[in-house]
């Protein structure tokens, strides 16, 4: 034990109830809950308990066994003795993160003294984890799907996990089922050399979270809580060591992929930031927002370079939703609220004018709805784009040169999200029906079909899902 904590047990033999002290008593949800999600939930939660011990739910933070909380003793919890720091040495814990300021520390003595009572409003939901994934009385609306770069499997986006299927899946369990702490994934992006899947993650108003996964253990590498709501349009820099991803308090950010530290903030836009995409020498980085805009910033400095589109009132109808590079020029796909795909220059080559839009490279076939993903083949001659608006959504691929059509297909339901493989072989697709489809690149042919998700029972698919080819 520490001299500074049994300093604490002799200066406070017998705590006095809260009331008789004038103090408000600590709240465990109000006050200790948002302690332990900030500093703590990234290393002590069912899919990285370190040191064998989650601190996400009030029953496994009191355990029977090593308890690391003992009601009303305050000087022999050891959470409370690893949060403090002892003469001149910084506390142990959080790991690489800002101590606890005193008057944190102060907040969990007294709940512990209070007798860490659990003072919850509402009760914590079924337990998700590797041991217990999630169960799926239907299937879920699917956010994102992303190949990985040798094209061997498919990740799709779940509620709480996300789940990897062999690329020729017919039927039958995923490889694996990645499961973590949010519920709510936004975005998924396997690194430059497939190693590890990045996923933007959250719980809506609450927390979002980044967490890097190792693919080949199948382990949980980073968990990190970044701001107040799920985390959006994450990608790698060409090198692997960063991750790149939007955020709903308007700003970009960039953090080192081993170990979360940020090293980029920009807040220039003004709206949520929803897609991100890097210059190919990793030198820039692009944001598109709900705020109609398009931005360039230089990652060595931070600093705001330009607005790429057209600063002309009107000129971009509706917010920016996704982004991404040309596979050998720094070239931009863009979409958005109004339906139409755009490639733009990411570099500007002479003086603004305003009222120009000299960035703008063509203009590709409108789109139903608002266009939630766009993609670029990998040999850069095909461009793709799914849409979505209430009950019809849309799949197009376009000739990258001169914008022509090439083939399109029309769904009963809104399409979320999209991925080509590096074969340029294959185009996956899903959105609200919660089946993942699979088609030829090249003219559309429909190559598989699958469930996202294992249900519990099986599910008869609507009526309403056929298909129809323009």
């Amino acid at each position: 034990m520490s001299l500074t904590l049994l300093l604490i047990g002799l200066l406070n033999p017998a705590p006095l109830p809260a009331q008789e002290t004038g103090q408000e008593q600590v709240s465990f949800e109000r006050d200790i809950v948002p302690l332990l999600r900030g500093s703590c939930h990234g290393c002590h939660q069912p899919a990285k308990a370190k040191g064998k011990l989650d601190l996400t739910r009030y029953e496994t933070l009191m355990r029977s066994e090593d308890p690391v909380v003992i009601p009303g003793k305050p000087e022999e919890s050891l959470l409370l003795e690893l949060v403090m720091p002892l003469d001149d040495e910084p506390p142990e814990m959080p790991k690489d993160a800002e101590p606890w300021s005193a008057e944190e520390i102060d907040l969990l003595r007294r709940w512990i003294a209070e007798g860490a009572v659990d003072d919850s409003t509402a009760k914590p939901g079924p337990l998700v984890d590797s041991k217990h994934p999630p169960v799926y009385p239907c299937l879920p609306v699917v956010t994102s799907v992303a190949y990985s770069p040798d094209g061997s499997m498919l990740a799709v986006a779940g509620w709480h996990e996300v789940l990897l299927y062999p690329a020729q899946y017919k039927e039958g369990l995923p490889l694996a089922r990645l499961v973590g702490l949010s519920p709510r994934i936004e975005s998924l992006s396997f690194s430059p050399d497939g190693a590890h899947l990045a996923v933007g993650c959250g719980t809506p108003g609450m927390e979002g979270e980044l967490q890097v996964w190792d693919v080949h253990d199948q382990e949980l590498a980073l968990s990190m809580r970044v701001t107040f709501d799920t985390l959006r349009g994450l990608s790698w820099s060409p090198d692997g060591s960063r991750i790149a991803f939007g955020c709903s308090d308007r700003s970009l950010r960039v953090v080192e992929a081993k170990t979360g530290k940020q090293v980029l903030y920009q807040a220039t836009h003004e709206d949520w930031v929803l897609g991100t995409a890097w210059s190919l020498d990793g030198k820039f980085l692009v944001s598109v927002s709900r705020d109609r805009s398009l931005k360039l910033v230089e990652v060595a400095t931070e600093q705001f370079i330009d607005n790429i589109t057209s600063i002309t009132p009107g000129a971009v109808k509706g917010g920016l939703i996704s982004v991404r590079r040309h596979p050998d020029r720094d070239e931009l796909l863009v979409g958005g609220a109004d339906g139409v795909p755009r490639a733009y220059k990411m570099h500007r080559e002479k003086k603004r004018v305003i009222g120009d839009d000299y960035n703008l490279l063509r203009a590709y076939p409108p789109m139903h709805g608002l266009i939630y993903g766009v993609e670029w083949s990998a040999n850069g001659s095909l461009v793709a784009a799914v849409s979505g608006l209430g009950r019809k959504g849309e799949v197009c691929v376009s000739n990258a040169m001169d914008g022509t059509e090439v083939w399109r297909h029309e769904f009963p339901f809104g399409v979320y999200t999209l991925s080509l493989n590096a074969e340029d072989t294959r185009l996956a697709l899903a959105g609200d029906d919660g089946f993942v489809r699979e088609y030829a690149i090249q003219d559309g042919t429909l190559i598989r079909k699958f469930p996202s998700a294992p249900v519990t029972e099986k599910q008869p698919e609507p009526a309403t899902t056929r298909e129809s080819t323009k």
